[in-house]
């Protein structure tokens, strides 16, 4: 078997554990191992193909981001290019990278990626390539799978800045607002916010409303804890159901959303009287070595995921259905995104313990 990986999408802490036991497993049957560089660039001359051996996956599954580098503007079915008048155009080079692969004696790839990557790779499955995939993402958006790595670590990292932010609020006086990633999908705002011991936690999946949000800080004025924390996803959208832009994307990438933070700590600030600050976590969430739950699961991804490939999984996607590993459609993954349940136990017992979502009047 000669095998292929590939890192897609935006980085998360843990692609280099996933890299490292789909090699070694691989190396372990007796099969050769290549890596392609940024996605599927190597595959359409924009970047190489390499050599994976055990010597170079040494020492990795510690280090966040990913040897084989990674692009969120890699789509070989809409490839962009600049253009003569400074525009991009898309081009469909799906028939290219297939005929690449077919020249290097890639028999077989693994995808490692989220939704978007899962898409072009059911794609190319669909015009007949022999793919894996493995779910990544800290957005944890991705059905089929309990969880994913590098959300872990993303949450670890919104915690240890909301408790650095309560210290400081609480000194001044102030509303701190934290805005945290996750797109459409509230799960880092959610396990941060209550793991935290935020406030209030807006997600886009619970519209909110600013008069709420401003009763529940001004109660707990009122009980004499003149601080609040505010935890907000990136994608919160409010009672008008408008989410926050911030700029054009790149060609070939998904909208930006975000700023939010900024906005709300100004309509607090306006509506209480109250010092207000705003903090962008950003792509903090991205970076850095993986937790350790996120090294294991990664690597029980990888070994899963070479396994699935000796078992012709075609078109299949790893997935964490506890306590066991197992495989599931890429079709059925994409049918429906994974988002909060506002009826979830996290978010009831966050409600119990007095942190409010900006839904509800605050109580009294």
């Amino acid at each position: 078997m000669r095998l292929a990986i590939s890192t897609g999408g935006g980085d998360a802490p843990g692609l280099n554990a996933v890299i490292r036991a789909a090699t070694l497993s691989a190396i372990a049957r007796g099969w050769t191992v290549l890596g392609i560089k940024r996605g599927y660039a190597g595959l359409l001359g924009e970047d190489e193909v390499v050599p994976l051996t055990a010597d170079s996956v040494r020492g990795i599954a510690h280090l966040g981001g990913t040897i084989l580098r990674t692009t969120n503007r890699g789509n070989p079915f809409e490839f962009p290019r600049l253009q003569a008048d400074g525009t991009y155009k898309n081009f469909d080079r799906s028939d290219e990278l297939i005929d690449n692969a077919r020249n290097l004696g890639i028999q077989a790839i693994i995808s490692i990626g989220g939704d978007g990557s899962l898409g072009i790779a059911q794609k190319l499955v669909d015009k007949g390539m022999r793919i894996v995939c493995v779910p990544k993402t800290i957005d944890n958006d991705v059905s089929g799978t309990v969880t994913t790595f590098g959300f872990d670590t993303a949450v670890s990292t919104a915690i240890e800045a909301i408790d650095k932010l309560h210290t400081t609020a609480e000194s001044h006086d102030r509303v701190m607002v934290l805005e945290v990633m996750g797109r459409d999908a509230g799960f880092i705002a959610l396990h941060s916010g209550v793991s935290g011991t935020a406030d209030v936690v807006l997600l886009p999946e619970i519209p909110w409303k600013l008069e709420h949000v401003v009763q529940a800080i001004m109660e707990r004025d009122r009980r004499g804890r003149k601080f609040a924390i505010v935890v907000v996803a990136e994608g919160a959208t409010d009672e008008s159901g408008q989410v926050s832009i911030i700029g054009e994307s790149m060609p070939g990438q998904a909208r930006r959303v975000g700023g939010i933070a900024q906005r709300l700590a100004h309509a607090i600030q306006e509506q209480t009287g109250k010092e207000c600050r705003s903090m962008v976590l950003g792509h903090l969430q991205r970076g850095g070595m993986p937790t350790g739950y996120d090294r294991l699961l990664a690597t029980r991804f990888g070994g899963a995921a070479t396994q699935a490939v000796a078992d012709g999984k075609w078109g299949h996607m790893v997935a964490l259905q506890t306590p066991n590993i197992v495989t599931v459609p890429i079709k059925e993954a994409l049918k429906e995104p994974k988002r909060v349940d506002p009826t979830h136990d996290v978010v009831r017992t966050a409600r119990a313990v007095g942190i409010s979502f900006g839904d509800r009047p605050a109580a009294v």
